[in-house]
């Protein structure tokens, strides 16, 4: 049983067949003049716009694929890291994954200053407290969507707000968010958010979406004769060609569950379309979170480190870090091994969040679910958790 796709989904068959066909009918090199060539540009190019109507992007331009989401951040902060001037200032978040944290910090290295902004003591970041840092020497506030750890959902648009009357601008981490709500890059208002394919039902690798007037004002690495614009110059070296096909069918696997939900007509947009799907997703996972969070409150002295509020369930996804008292964490996520339920333990990517909240050195276990798990799953989890409890007792 698979508890675990926090750290990636699995794929639909028609993404495997999308990856084998790339593979097996034109596995070429893109940009050359013979057909196969032209199927891979048609390819990519069509994969563009799936992903661009994913995140309501103005045009397919705003969308560049590569690796992961990590190498992006890495690129744009680089890029970032030589337009300080008069704001040298980073605001990172203490409860993201390390990876939107450490390149950050990396730029401390040519002059740039962090500015921390911190959780409360419930654990989740308010975006009413950006008010204290935030200054006109801010350059640029990076934070997540969602949690990895705790799967607390942050107020985006409100933070997109905030950093933007004051100047700066953002950059979100949807890693963790896209496969359980809908992204509307316009409606948030950000200027930067970088997702990995991988978690939400694709092979590995990474997009981002750039404000094209943001991205094409910034200095990034590139080859003398790729031009200087989105989505080209974030795209250095050569692409996984089949992961980027299998992106596309990923796509195509929720406009089709959007379809089946919307109540609306069919000839809504592919942006309707996978939003429909989207929503449908989280509604459904709102339950999953009620049911995980009564599983894990049903073992004695285990405590939830996040959203717990059956009325807040809107808040969270169903993501859920917990201890047990006395316990070590790495001891449960071995003993559910054991039984065939793959969970995860240790400090989830989040080790700031991890420390602040007290549970270092241990961590947490941390058990993430998307929309292809069930009631019946949580149900085993919960009688295979007792009985791992039971037994280190």
């Amino acid at each position: 049983m698979f508890f675990d796709n926090a750290a990636g989904a699995q794929i639909p068959r028609r993404v495997l067949e999308a990856v084998t066909d790339h593979l097996v009918a034109r596995n070429v090199q893109r940009g050359g003049p013979y057909t196969r060539s032209h199927e891979v540009d048609a390819m990519i190019a069509r994969t563009r716009e799936s992903v661009a109507a994913f995140v309501n992007a103005r045009g397919a331009d705003e969308i560049a694929f590569g690796l992961n989401a990590t190498s992006f951040i890495r690129a744009i902060s680089l890029a970032v890291g030589q337009t300080l001037e008069s704001r040298p200032e980073i605001v990172v978040s203490e409860a993201d994954h390390e990876a939107n944290v450490a390149t950050w910090l990396a730029l401390e290295r040519v002059g740039a200053r962090i500015v921390w902004w911190r959780p409360r003591e419930d654990g989740r970041m308010h975006a009413a407290d950006l008010d204290a840092v935030l200054n006109e020497r801010t350059r640029l506030v990076a934070c997540t969507v969602a949690s990895n750890a705790t799967g607390s959902l942050v107020d985006v648009a409100d933070v997109a707000g905030r950093a933007h009357r004051a100047g700066a601008e953002v950059f979100f981490d949807a890693v963790h968010y896209a496969p359980h709500g809908p992204i509307d890059v316009q409606a948030i208002g950000c200027d930067y958010l970088v997702c990995s394919g991988y978690k939400i039902f694709a092979p590995h690798m990474g997009f981002a979406w750039c404000r094209r007037e943001a991205i094409n004002r910034l200095p990034t690495f590139r080859e003398d004769f790729i031009p200087d614009v989105t989505p080209d110059k974030l795209e250095a070296g050569t692409q996984v060609y089949e992961n980027i096909a299998g992106m596309n069918a990923a796509v195509a696997y929720l406009e089709d569950l959007g379809q089946r939900v919307a109540a609306g007509p069919r000839g809504t947009s592919r942006t309707a379309m996978l939003h429909e799907a989207m929503r449908a997703i989280a509604e459904y996972e709102r339950t999953l979170s009620s049911h995980l969070l009564d599983a894990v409150a049903s073992i004695p002295g285990a405590s939830v480190h996040g959203v717990t509020d059956r009325r807040r369930l809107a808040e969270r996804v169903p993501t859920l870090c917990f201890s047990v008292a006395g316990i070590d964490s790495s001891a449960i996520a071995e003993g559910m091994a054991a039984r065939d339920v793959g969970i995860r333990s240790g400090h989830m990517y989040s080790p700031r969040l991890m420390t602040r909240l007290g549970l270092m050195p241990g961590g947490v276990v941390r058990a993430s679910l998307v929309h292809y798990n069930t009631l019946a799953e949580i149900v085993r989890f919960r009688d295979t958790l007792g009985e791992v409890v039971d037994a280190l007792r």
